[in-house]
């Protein structure tokens, strides 16, 4: 921000000089223009639950760079043509990010971008068995950062043969609290986590006139170190009641495992119109990422080995892994449009991934193996010029299976199966300038599916519509419907979530002001049976919400002065929900926008979160914050 804001002092005084000519000359294109916005924010409290705002909201009090957008124009076209950056929510926020474009026609085109998140996660009441006991202690809470960076370089744009490379990193880091997991018992610990992955590539894209395709080779590296930790504490877990009347408890503990990977892939990819009536995609791609784990575990206190029923006061462990992962995936797409109003497209597409591992100890290994495939064929008609219809069918089958030797307990084989059967149908109806309405529907039975919860015998629903009421009122609404039920022995799951939407945007002539508003009604039931982990005793899982959300804003332009025009807006959002767990949401707005000079804007913004909890009141909290600053334009 710094360097920007030098910049335009130091380049002002040059831009703002004429040529000396003897002819007066056309002024040159400005070299830097955008704005910039600055600020400082203040907050309050937050009063209640500290854990539960950083949760949700986590925005804290400083000076802060809002927003910034500029265009850097070199009007002799030297090194670029342009250089346009963006930067947002800068200063400790909870969401940074950044982009830079820099190009120059027919020699490159450069982008990189920058996401920075902090990521807060420890509701009070959640994954906490020992809520009952009084405890607030999430057992699934995360306190981490995790950024993400990518460079891309095309050399020669917009020619026939285009180089180009890419290089991208993701990396995360922080701590929380996780379980260590013996039989009998559960402990939360604390919790180390870093990782980081990178990934290079280049290849070169082929442009033609009825063809283009790619070649690309790349490659990643990732590595991933996590540490569970405890020391001189002891540890009663989880467990409420003694075991054959010995207490369970955990005094010291050290469990790591550090993996590392790497890959190399080789990527192709074709799109062509070989006919003026058809088209044809693909994609395939190969890969044989190798992983390396090392894991030791050295912990003491008093535990139980629930096969032999043994009890034990301390345990060690130190192994190493190594695992291959060839991977193939690809697809193949293909439009037809044989008559003026009909478009057939086929798609079809697959992914076979086989891992085989091996451990450091003697005549241990592991495989699994998976098989991925979908067929899709669609037929879309214009029956007249306001209404097209659609309807297709998709084909989605699969198998999966894993191996452990020397077999052990429940964990050695398994195998699942996938097989699914699902219609298609839509629908888009224009009769008028004003009137469009549009909707999709899907109807699916599953003879087979990996998993309790996946989508089995389900049907899937969305439409949507807007009418332009006046020239000055747009009026949307949206409705959209999943239903799910897997109705297999031991599973018993449904199902169900429903949402419908309404929204508005008014800017009426007679007065100067603005109003968009939406209004949404969501409800969701889920109902299933599961395993209790201590008992393995079946027990349901009944879940139910219902919502009413609802967002306004009224934007309105004060009288002018000295030819400047303040506005004034005010609005905000709420949410209130019932069912397994209500709870409400308050989020009202203000804000003033003042220009103090003919490119300086005076900002300032008030905002207040309220949310409160019936069945948890300890989870709610409360706080203002209060944003001012300048917006600088250029």
């Amino acid at each position: 921000m710094k360097l920007t804001l030098l910049s335009v002092l130091f380049l002002s005084p040059l831009l703002a000089e004429e040529p000396a000519t003897e002819k007066p000359a056309a002024a040159p294109e400005s070299m830097i223009t955008g704005s910039v916005d600055v600020g400082y924010r203040w907050v309050s409290g937050p009063a209640g639950s500290l854990n539960t705002y950083r949760s949700i909201v986590n925005l804290g009090s400083g000076l802060k760079l809002l927003g910034a957008e500029f265009t850097i124009v070199d009007t002799k076209k030297r090194l670029f043509d342009r250089i346009e950056t963006r930067a947002y929510s800068w200063g400790d926020d909870p969401y940074t990010t950044m982009h830079v474009n820099a190009r120059k026609q027919r020699i490159y085109d450069f982008n990189a971008d920058y996401r920075n998140i902090a990521y807060f996660n420890a509701m009070p009441s959640f994954a906490n068995p020992l809520l009952s006991r009084g405890s607030l202690l999430n057992q699934r809470s995360f306190d981490t950062q995790r950024r993400f960076s990518s460079f891309d370089l095309d050399i020669f744009p917009s020619r026939t043969i285009v180089p180009y490379f890419s290089y991208g990193r993701s990396s995360g880091f922080g701590g929380g609290v996780t379980t260590f997991v013996t039989d009998g018992n559960e402990y939360p610990v604390p919790n180390r986590i870093r990782d980081s992955m990178e990934d290079f590539r280049g290849g070169v894209r082929f442009e033609f006139r009825r063809i283009h395709f790619s070649l690309e080779q790349g490659g990643t590296r990732f590595k991933d170190d996590q540490q569970l930790y405890s020391s001189g504490i002891t540890n009663a877990g989880n467990r409420e009641t003694p075991f054959l009347g010995q207490t369970l408890l955990l005094t010291n503990l050290l469990q790591s495992y550090g993996i590392r990977g790497t890959s190399i892939y080789s990527k192709a990819a074709i799109t062509a119109n070989p006919v003026s009536w058809m088209d044809v995609s693909g994609q395939l791609l190969y890969s044989q990422p190798r992983t390396d784990v090392n894991y030791q575990q050295s912990n003491t206190g008093n535990f139980v080995d629930l096969r032999n029923l043994l009890f034990y006061t301390s345990q060690q462990y130190l192994l190493s892994a190594t695992a291959k992962l060839p991977r193939t995936s690809g697809n193949i797409g293909v439009e037809i449009r044989p008559f003026r109003r009909v478009r057939i497209l086929e798609s079809w597409l697959t992914d076979r991934l086989h891992t085989a591992s091996s451990t450091a100890l003697p005549a241990q290994s592991a495989r699994l193996v998976t098989n991925y495939s979908q067929q899709e064929i669609d037929v879309l008609v214009d029956m007249t010029a306001k209404l097209t219809l659609r309807g297709g069918y998709r084909y989605v089958w699969g198998d999966a299976s894993s191996i452990v030797l020397p077999v052990a307990g429940l964990n050695g084989f398994d195998s699942g199966k996938l097989q699914r059967h699902v219609g298609i149908a839509g629908f888009s109806f224009r009769p008028g300038s004003k009137l469009s309405v549009s909707g999709e529907f899907e109807g699916a039975s599953s003879g087979r599916s990996y998993f309790r919860t996946s989508l089995h015998d389900y049907r899937r629903m969305h439409a949507r519509g807007q009418y332009q009421v006046l020239s000055t009122l747009l009026l949307a609404a949206d409705f959209s419907l999943l239903a799910n039920q897997n109705p297999a022995a031991g599973a018993q799951y449904d199902y169900l979530a429903r949402q419908n939407s309404l929204s508005l945007h008014w800017t009426p002539k007679a007065v100067k002001f603005t109003i968009d508003g939406d209004y949404t009604r969501s409800t969701m039931r889920s109902d299933i049976f599961y395993l209790v982990p201590q008992t393995l005793t079946p027990e349901r899982s009944f879940y139910r919400d219902n919502a009413h959300l609802a967002t306004a804003l009224l934007n309105i332009p004060l009288p002018p002065y000295r030819g400047m025009t303040a506005k004034l807006s005010a609005g905000g959002s709420f949410v209130v929900s019932s069912g397994s767990r209500p709870a409400n949401y308050f989020q009202p707005l203000m804000g003033l926008s003042v220009p103090v000079a003919k490119q300086v804007m005076w900002v300032s913004q008030w905002r207040y979160y309220g949310y409160s909890e019936s069945f948890y009141a300890y989870e709610g909290f409360r706080t203002h914050m209060l944003t001012t600053g300048l917006k600088f334009s250029r």
